[in-house]
């Protein structure tokens, strides 16, 4: 057997409640990833309280967990490559979880910053081969959709956790530590993930034909089982090519490059636009003369934006082209987080970071579903990983510079900066983006030949 067809028998695959239990997993892997890394943004007033830490300070630890979410995304990438989609996810679900419960017993600035890079790793890597199973096992017609709806459960753990944290936190100098063990729940899913598949898609690539054939068998009985009926497959254009391990410089090539380029844009203002503002809202207003209990109160509300900006993606992201969704989008979240640095206004606060925090996830759903389209099978890992943890670095530098800009020139100025980096990041998508909407006279996806050096 020389290929699986892997590609055409699972776009044609109907949507079952297997396909749904598969992304309610998927969604409560992302449920303690945006609990657990908010945890930090939520509790940092307080711990600044305690330990007498400066914001410099806050800065530089929140600047260490995006260097680590840098390196995770690209060991998650890698992983994934090597390991598999299925085996990766569960290792980088449970390293994640285990450095958020030993963060509760962090004793200083150094403590905290090693286990907030150490979780963050983990939290990114986990990121990275989530999107791409779920890229590689769901149909293409509906994979944004569904990967909008998982976002949806997801990102309520933006929200639930700054509540929880705006609950226990005033209880006394050391509950703080209560957010942490919270954010470590996500170890729960060692005993879901076994319903979990390996991905056919990579199973082929890896000339493991055979097994890919017998999960695909798998899959289909289980869709059959529910009462649907299988079309025909069609039939393969061209088989996936086989490669043990995708080296670095096949990004380099024109096909590749281009896409690379584009999305390490998209991640780097998602990053610096978005954590800039959630990882310092909290300090920002307490800085401001709110009350610490106040200040994450007032952000918990925004955050109930979040939710409902992952519902209307999942409405919109499959009938439109997602590229223009994302430049809409990241035009209105710049407006809606300028307006927000410009009043001092309490039910304006909430107003316009519920809007930027609407706004914003649904932008992460459409870019979650943009970045794995724009690779073939045998780059999507490398290409996703590098992309991705670029973005997070980026962060790495975001508030250190945020800090220089509150010193230099105040807090209206730090929402200036945010909305200019959301602005860009338009420009660039609407002048180089490449458009991914599947349509019915058009391949989904597309095998290229080796590039000739």
């Amino acid at each position: 057997m020389n290929t699986a067809n892997s590609i055409n028998r699972i776009n044609r695959l109907p949507v079952t409640r297997y396909h749904k239990t598969m992304i309610a997993l998927i969604a409560v892997a992302y449920f303690f990833e945006f609990a657990d890394i908010n945890t930090f943004a939520a509790t940092a007033p307080e711990i600044r309280r305690v330990w007498g830490l400066s914001v410099p300070e806050i800065g530089y630890i929140t600047s260490i967990a995006f260097v680590g979410m840098f390196l995770g995304s690209l060991v998650g990438g890698w992983l994934a490559d090597r390991w598999g989609r299925k085996s990766a996810l569960l290792s980088t679900t449970v390293w994640f979880s285990v450095f958020s419960l030993l963060t509760a017993a962090a004793w200083d600035f150094t403590s905290m910053a090693v286990l907030r890079f150490l979780t963050s790793a983990g939290l990114s890597a986990m990121t990275v081969i989530a999107v791409i199973y779920v890229n590689e096992v769901f149909p293409a017609r509906v994979r944004g959709r569904y990967l909008a709806y998982a976002m949806v459960i997801g990102i309520c753990g933006t929200p639930v956790t700054t509540f929880v944290a705006s609950l226990v936190v005033p209880w006394s100098d050391s509950s703080w530590r209560l957010v942490y063990l919270w954010g470590s729940l996500g170890a729960v899913l060692v005993f879901g993930f076994k319903v979990l598949v390996e991905s056919p898609t990579w199973l082929e690539s890896k000339g493991r034909v055979a097994q890919a054939d017998s999960v695909l068998q798998r899959m289909e009985h289980r869709v059959s089982a529910s009462g649907a009926i299988l079309d025909d497959a069609a039939a393969p254009e061209e088989e996936i090519r086989r490669s043990a391990n995708t080296p670095i410089k096949t990004l380099l090539h024109k096909r590749y490059l281009a896409p690379l380029l584009v999305l390490s844009v998209l991640w780097i203002t998602q990053t610096v636009g978005f954590f800039g503002y959630s990882s310092w809202a909290p300090t920002l207003l307490a800085d401001q003369g709110f009350l610490v209990e106040k200040s994450i109160f007032y952000v918990a509300l925004t955050t109930v934006g979040a939710p409902l900006g992952s519902l209307l993606a999942a409405f919109i992201t499959d009938t439109f082209e997602r590229k223009w969704l994302l430049v809409v989008f990241g035009v209105v979240i710049g407006v809606c987080g300028l307006l927000y640095g410009l009043t001092f206004n309490p039910v304006m606060i909430v107003v316009f970071g519920f809007l930027v925090n609407m706004f914003e996830r649904g932008y992460t759903s459409f870019a979650y579903a943009y970045s794995p389209e724009l690779f073939d099978t045998r780059t999507r890992s490398l290409g996703t990983g590098i992309s991705y943890g670029i973005g997070r670095l980026s962060n790495a530098v975001g508030p250190l510079v945020i800090a220089a800009i509150y010193g230099s020139s105040g807090y209206s100025s730090v929402f200036v900066f945010i909305a200019c980096t959301w602005f860009f990041g338009a420009v660039v998508l609407a002048l180089f983006g490449r458009r991914t909407r599947v349509r019915s006279t058009e391949p989904v996806e597309p095998i290229a030949k080796e590039p000739k050096p």
